[in-house]
């Protein structure tokens, strides 16, 4: 009777279960939605911008509209990663139809409908419609097939003009970001004496000589910090340490990779489908099916692999060639006979000599060389050995091979032509002048336009589910075994196998942790209420690896704290420290400065820098320091400053020579220096204020 009983009650409880899941379902839309009367007010928000709520309903539609538009153009359903870049899109778009549209209304900005037909038919076409019609084999743009498509465009699909009508769209858009960007372009200015400031700072020299101690001269394991220190620091400093929300983890991976027997059957299975392809009447049509690589249908030898091109002189028509193995793909190939390319591809080496300078000596003299070396060549020596030494370009480590190239304007036209117009296989007997320099020029395989057709299949080494299997349980039973970050320490030092991985301050937002791509799965994790500092993790499926995952520390936005920035904040009081040391040391600092570092001892530096100025100056071992070479340059030539507490070490600068900038009638070329630099920053100065001032709150991560 009581186990009757249990099942009853347990019973009744389902009932109960279902009822009150029926109930929610029936009246959802209030209860649960976007304004939910029990669970809060914006459950179903995701962000707000200039106090307008975003809806999840409303995002998702428009990013919908973006996915199917991304479908109806490139012909296939997006990809994780794909969907993160069109829900960003969406977003783009939401900040522009609100905050942007706010400020254009303030100014009354719009565009016409005369203004919209001339970008798009009429004298001033915009650069969007130019490129969407621009005949491809010509390169030349076709009004007329403009004008045409617009006639016809009631006749086409409901898509094809929904898609012109956010084409259209768009380039409205684009038109006002460009007249908004180009007024506020036009307001900057720069004054005079911002001009002469900048003159003076780019042309007023400086001879100075620096006694420098680094602090790294004192070992970081003689200086304590305490906490305190710390946040005695960080309390001067905060407005250098902003809040953020983030998270910081530490990350084992079990690797998903195919074992051997996965690599046999995958080699049957490519066996099976050589028959296949051997006896298809469509094969190109056979191997697209079959491929999970697309490989184009006619290639050059040079574009072949190397195992297919050694297989050239056995080519016969209908022959199958494979399986040939290129990393973790299977290949096979049926040859289908040849055709004549309209362009020729070669293979060449080079050694390239430049000039030192652009002058007609350090020409004459790059020459000479060049025909030095070309000179050794013919008598015998290695061209690939003295492209090494000698070439000033990249392929230099390959000996100079540049591989294949065509003859479409790949290489610069005299190289080019050097190369195209060899009838064999050689050194070319003369110096190719361009404007990179000078070239010695071996031609390895000449000029051919000679395609091979050759239909491929490509099969990917996947891993299978036993594989798969056999993974997992090895992450199952590594993540039963710790439930806490001591526990998850201690096992992995008992599995030699096993690699930890940290990755510090993850924004919410994103998608990729360190090498590990579309781990959305893991982030949500760290930034779930119910996950704990020191928990350990499930195992997570991310490619072809499962990762668990602790996570070993939490940061707020509104609450900094020293354990947020500890690093960074040991390193600062850490040499704040190091600093009093080496100046409690140096003393009075009296005697010349070369004395005062014998004085000191081991560590200190004194060196001279020449010609410096105030727009780049750079202090030699103690790099880019703006205290001391500010102070360099204000005090009078023979005076000598105080110690200087340094970004990476104590200065003692002391200013030998002053040479004022020479006097100058005009500005101008500095102003315009001032403004350009200015109006080059402007869109992103301009997307940063619009969302500061229209409150942006982002909350897509609690979404997807």
């Amino acid at each position: 009777m009581s186990v009757i009983n249990k099942i009853r009650e347990r019973s009744g409880l389902a009932v109960g279960i279902i009822a009150v899941s029926l109930i929610l379902f029936i009246v959802g839309g209030d209860l649960l939605g976007g304004r939910s009367m029990l669970f809060g007010g914006n459950q179903q928000e995701v962000g707000e911008i200039a106090g307008q709520s975003i809806d999840y309903q409303e995002f998702n539609a428009k990013v919908d509209e973006l996915r199917a538009q991304y479908e109806q153009q490139t012909g296939r359903a997006p990809a994780e990663q794909d969907m993160a870049q069109l829900r960003d899109q969406a977003w783009n778009q939401l900040l522009f139809e609100i905050a942007y549209q706010e400020q254009f209304d303030k100014l009354g900005l719009k565009v016409s409908p005369e203004e919209l037909v001339d970008m798009v038919q009429g004298n001033n076409i915009s650069p969007a419609v130019r490129q969407a019609f621009t005949n491809p084999q010509t390169g030349v743009f076709d009004k007329s097939a403009i004008i045409n498509y617009l006639k016809g465009l009631k006749n086409l699909p409901p898509q094809q003009q929904a898609a012109w009508a956010n084409f259209e769209r768009n380039l409205q858009q684009d038109r006002l970001r460009e007249k908004y960007e180009g007024l506020m372009r036009l307001s900057v200015f720069a004054t005079t004496a911002e001009a002469q400031k900048e003159y003076q700072a780019q042309n007023t020299k400086a001879d100075i000589k620096l006694l420098f101690v680094p602090y790294y001269t004192i070992n970081d394991t003689t200086v304590k910090v305490t906490d305190a220190q710390l946040q005695s620091y960080l309390d001067k400093h905060k407005d250098e340490y902003p809040g953020a929300d983030t998270r910081s983890i530490q990350y084992v991976t079990f690797s998903v990779a195919p074992s051997k027997e996965d690599s046999a059957a995958l080699y049957n299975e490519i066996k099976t489908l050589a028959r296949g392809l051997g006896a298809a009447k469509n094969d190109s049509a056979f191997a697209l099916q079959n491929s999970d690589v697309r490989v184009p249908l006619y290639m050059t030898a040079g574009e072949m692999p190397e195992q297919l091109r050694a297989s050239i002189p056995t080519f016969a028509p209908g022959g199958i060639y494979g399986p040939f193995r290129e990393g973790n793909t299977y290949f096979i190939y049926k040859y289908g006979g040849t055709r004549r390319d309209t362009s020729f591809t070669a293979r060449a080496s080079h050694i390239l000599i430049r000039p030192t300078a652009q002058t007609d000596s350090a020409k004459a003299d790059a020459r000479r060389r060049a025909e030095s070396i070309l000179k050794q060549i013919q008598g015998g020596a290695s061209f690939e050995a003295l492209a090494q030494s000698n070439s000033a370009d990249g392929s230099a480590q390959n000996g100079g091979d540049l591989g294949y190239f065509k003859n479409n304007g790949q290489m610069v036209k005299p190289f080019e032509s050097a190369v195209f117009e060899a009838t064999s296989a050689g050194l070319i007997p003369r110096v190719i002048e361009t404007d990179f320099g000078y070239h010695i020029i071996k031609v390895t395989e000449p000029k051919t336009n000679l395609l091979y057709r050759v239909a491929a299949i490509g099969k990917a080494i996947a891993p299978s589910q036993t594989t798969r299997d056999e993974a997992l349980r090895k992450a199952d039973q590594f993540a039963s075994q710790v439930q806490t970050k001591e526990e998850f320490d201690t096992k992995v030092k008992e599995d030699k196998s096993l690699v930890v991985a940290t990755a510090d301050r993850i924004p919410e937002s994103a998608a990729n942790i360190n090498a590990l791509a579309d781990a959305r799965s893991i982030v949500r994790w760290a930034f779930d209420d119910k996950t704990e500092i020191n928990d350990v993790s499930e195992p997570f499926e991310v490619g072809d690896q499962y990762v668990i995952a602790v996570l070993t520390n939490k940061t707020e936005k509104d609450n900094v704290k020293v354990e947020d920035f500890r690093s960074e904040l040991t390193a600062k009081v850490r040499n704040e420290l190091k600093a009093e040391q080496i100046i409690n040391k140096l003393g009075n600092s009296s005697g010349s400065l070369e004395s005062i570092a014998q004085k000191y001892g081991a560590g200190a530096l004194v060196e001279d820098v020449q010609d410096v100025n105030l727009a780049n100056g750079f202090l030699r071992s103690a790099g880019v320091d703006p205290v001391a070479l500010g102070r360099a340059f204000g005090q009078k030539p023979g005076k000598r400053s105080k110690p200087i507490i340094g970004d990476s070490g104590v200065l003692i600068v002391e200013t030998t020579k002053l040479t004022p900038a020479p006097t100058v009638a005009d500005y101008a070329l500095y102003k315009t220096q001032i403004q350009q630099n200015s109006a080059s920053r402007t869109g992103f100065y301009i997307n940063e204020a619009i969302k500061e001032a229209a409150k942006v709150e982002d909350r897509r991560s609690k979404f997807y």
